[in-house]
């Protein structure tokens, strides 16, 4: 479990007890709203029904959809927790370039021109770099001449990174991988020539904090929601779709959950 400083202990004993909730469940929320920057949050937690999303001011989705004190409860938790984040030390400090720390990335390679975070991954862009950390490895890879514009997470079993450049979508395992000797004898790299990425709409599903919207609205029937993957926001939007079909008589309970169940697993 995420090592927590005595503040950070006290506060979650303290919001475990006024939400009825486990010690575990809300350190589990609170590392999944610092994760998210504190404007979002990607989780699994059993005793809030399984996997949802939060994202502060706007969409809370949870694993029983239509539960609206389920939500509700969402909702303030992650709000509380976004705030006790801001205004306190919960996690110890780790030392700058370490894995785990705010800047894990390695120190030669300078400021990156973004950087997001989901669930055990994270990733700062660098002109001609991305850096990831999966499970606190940190992997540092050469991005040729792409020019990244958004990074997405495949979950599931065959779980992956994609990113978008001029060149549309790539895999991140396509690139070449830079060894930790390698990245650490690479000269600090400048960002003045790096074409700024168009606030990695596309993906929402993997964003940074400050751009966490949708840039393009997908028309949906029941005949395409079985298509292959689907962002986050594109799975909200379709599932919301479902439910007017559902609500008007147009699918029938056991369509409508089969359908938002397949949905679910494709995130």
């Amino acid at each position: 479990m995420q090592t927590l400083t005595d503040i950070g202990d006290n506060l979650v004993k303290g919001i475990s007890a006024r939400y009825g909730l486990s010690y575990e469940a809300v350190v589990h929320m609170l590392v999944a709203v610092n994760n998210g920057g504190c404007s979002m949050a990607q989780f699994n937690c059993p005793e809030l029904g399984g996997s949802g999303q939060w994202m502060r001011g706007g969409m809370t989705m949870v694993g029983d959809m239509f539960n609206n004190g389920l939500k509700n409860t969402v909702d303030n938790l992650c709000n509380e927790l976004a705030t006790v984040l801001s205004n306190n030390q919960v996690f110890p400090v780790i030392p700058a370039g370490t894995p785990g720390s705010n800047q894990w990335w390695p120190n030669n390679l300078g400021t990156p021109s973004s950087t997001g975070a989901q669930n055990n991954t994270r990733y700062a862009v660098f002109n001609n770099r991305l850096a990831v950390e999966q499970n606190g490895k940190v992997t540092l890879y050469d991005t040729l001449d792409h020019q990244i514009g958004g990074v997405s997470q495949q979950q599931g079993g065959n779980a992956s990174l994609t990113f978008n450049s001029q060149w549309g979508n790539i895999s991140v395992t396509s690139l070449p991988i830079i060894s930790n000797d390698s990245a650490a004898n690479t000269p600090p790299v400048q960002n003045t020539n790096f074409a700024q990425p168009e606030a990695f709409i596309q993906h929402p599903s993997f964003q940074p904090e400050e751009a966490f919207e949708q840039q393009t609205e997908k028309q949906v029937s029941p005949s395409n929601v079985n298509a292959a993957q689907y962002s986050v926001t594109e799975t909200l939007e379709i599932i919301e779709k479902l439910a007017q079909l559902y609500d008007c008589g147009a699918l029938t309970e056991s369509e409508f959950n089969d359908k938002k169940s397949d949905l679910l697993n494709r995130i």
